[in-house]
């Protein structure tokens, strides 16, 4: 295991470059899959082989988008994949800007939408159903994999499973790491509404007592070779012997040098930086949860605050999100050797 910190000097950035064309591009499609009613959402993001006509990706009021080529064809090189599990109530559009900037430094990007715990459909009750999520991902890998022009452009040796926040909980869990639920139980009975994932399942009534077999399941995947969590939810439930079986490349990655109660990993927190045998453990400066969210538009402070959502638009005193998120992907695409 080693332990990395990363310095705000090594990238002076304080705003988005304004680009006169997209630089990669995007495809949506759907996902079957048996263990779901319905088809599962999904896009791909990817390094331009042709350009198609230019679009937007993920705006809203209060998120900025991203600009891509639609349905662009890919290039005939062999790339790595990543496969991306986002946070709770977010979603493919929520991801965009993780997207586009992976793709951009030659990566293929497999997007989706988690049923149950993506926007405006996000529920308290499902969001313990984990192994449903890891499933997804595996669904998402199979239809890529089914299909000959994706397949023929995918490295097969570099497939990574990427998560941030209930995310970053579902790769942890396709590397094989397993939560116990009487752990999770205790962790909540201890911290309470102190703690940001243990205070969202009390609002929904969520019975720690008898808590899903999804929320303990092997949802191990063999296929995916790397694994990067972000800010990771659930780590105080995760069984140490798990732990210590999962051979895979993990990078850990904390936003801000004082996460919330839920994701701090260290040991004065969960442990599981100490407990995984082959993890990195990076920590992003003047960050925190919420900076690993897209951009926000000039107006979305007024809007949260008129709605009574939330403060994810704001950003420690002095933190610029554009700059959090690259200093992010230049982590990740550290790791991933991209």
């Amino acid at each position: 295991m080693k332990s990395l910190s990363i310095a705000s000097t090594l990238i002076a950035m304080s705003s988005i470059a304004v680009q006169a064309e997209p630089t990669v591009g995007f495809d949506r499609f759907a996902v079957q899959a048996d263990h779901r009613t319905a088809p599962i959402a999904a896009g791909l993001w990817s390094p331009v082989g042709r350009t198609t006509y230019a679009g937007q990706v993920g705006g809203n009021a209060v998120f900025q988008p991203v600009d891509a080529y639609i349905g662009a064809a890919l290039p005939d090189d062999k790339m790595p994949l990543i496969v991306v599990s986002h946070g709770s109530g977010s979603s493919i559009d929520g991801t965009a800007w993780l997207g586009a900037g992976l793709a951009e430094l030659g990566a293929l990007v497999l997007v989706l939408n988690h049923p149950g715990t993506t926007s405006g459909d996000s529920s308290p009750r499902r969001t313990v159903r984990l192994s449903e999520r890891a499933a997804d991902l595996s669904a998402a890998l199979d239809h890529v994999l089914a299909d000959s022009y994706f397949a023929d452009r995918i490295d097969q040796d570099r497939i990574t499973a990427l998560g941030f926040s209930l995310g970053g909980s579902t790769v942890l869990g396709v590397a094989g790491l397993r939560l116990d639920t009487t752990s999770y139980r205790d962790y909540c009975a201890l911290f309470g509404e102190a703690a940001q994932d243990c205070l969202f399942l009390m609002r929904g009534g969520v019975d720690f007592d008898n808590l899903p077999d999804e929320f303990s399941a092997d949802m191990s995947d063999a296929r995916f070779s790397r694994i990067i969590a972000v800010d990771p939810g659930f780590t105080y439930a995760a069984i140490p012997e798990s732990a210590e079986q999962v051979e895979h490349p993990v990078q850990l990655v904390t936003l801000g040098e004082k996460p919330w109660v839920a994701t701090e990993l260290r040991a004065e927190g969960s442990g599981l930086v100490e407990m995984l045998p082959n993890a990195e453990h990076v920590i992003i400066p003047n960050a925190h949860h919420f900076s690993f969210l897209p951009i926000c538009t000039d107006i979305a402070p007024m809007l949260l605050i008129e709605e009574g959502e939330d403060p994810i638009c704001d950003d420690p005193e002095g933190s610029d999100r554009a700059v959090v998120h690259q200093m992010s992907i230049d982590a990740i695409a550290g790791f991933l050797d991209l």
